[in-house]
């Protein structure tokens, strides 16, 4: 993984939207495992784990996270790269069973396209109240923004995307009367195999049509 310390004072910009206690040195985090980097108030502890999807298969995730003070940082990756496989797999048990018909669809592209809405809906579902949910974009890849105050006036700030067959949720709960961590959620970009940053002309997005594929062919790169 490639890590080079990035000092807060050079993001004069970013950093005048975080508190005091940020006036630090920050690391630029790359991971070549899961093709993103992001800035992190220090080195991140990986934890390997799975995932339960919308339609019940379980999928290998990792989550990278730090605290900083009271504020906590983390990124949950997700690979949905087998689950066309795992859930064809369960269509031809489900025949085997006896089944038939919408009791043995293969829901795989439903499960794949509405990953990102079903991330995002947990938060909508839990007790905080949402005080943004929009669209969004990291460098031409499309996503699904969430803010929400929680029941202790904390704050939760949540970006969330899909790129390639992974999907990726960005997390940061800081305290009550803190800004917004600007540090972290400007900072996400995603990365190619050798760890160099991607973005693109037009956005990516992987919609649904007959020819749909999965992961969808991305549009031309910018330079």
């Amino acid at each position: 993984m490639l890590r080079n310390v990035i000092v807060a004072a050079t993001l004069a910009g970013v950093a005048l939207c975080e508190s005091p206690s940020f006036a630090q040195e920050w690391i630029q985090f790359v991971s070549k495992a899961d093709l993103f980097g992001v800035n992190f108030p220090s080195e991140p502890k990986t934890q390997e784990t799975t995932f339960a999807t919308e339609f019940g298969i379980m999928l290998p995730a990792r989550v990278y996270s730090t605290e900083a003070g009271q504020s906590r940082y983390s990124v949950t990756v997700v690979d949905y790269a087998d689950a066309e496989k795992t859930h064809t797999a369960r269509v031809d048990q489900c025949k085997k069973d006896g089944g038939e018909g919408d009791a043995c669809q293969n829901d795989w592209r439903s499960d794949v396209q509405g990953s990102m809405v079903y991330a995002a809906s947990k938060y909508v579902k839990g007790t905080g109240k949402i005080t943004h949910f929009g669209w969004a974009v990291v460098d031409n890849v499309e996503g699904i923004r969430v803010q929400v105050t929680n029941a202790d006036r904390t704050r939760t700030f949540v970006e969330i995307h899909r790129h390639g067959t992974r999907l990726y949720v960005l997390e940061a709960t800081v305290p009550a009367r803190a800004p917004a961590p600007g540090l972290f959620q400007q900072s996400l970009l995603f990365t190619d195999e050798e760890g160099h940053p991607l973005r693109y002309r037009t956005i990516y997005t992987t919609g649904y049509s007959e020819l749909w594929k999965f992961p969808a062919p991305p549009p031309p790169r910018a330079r």
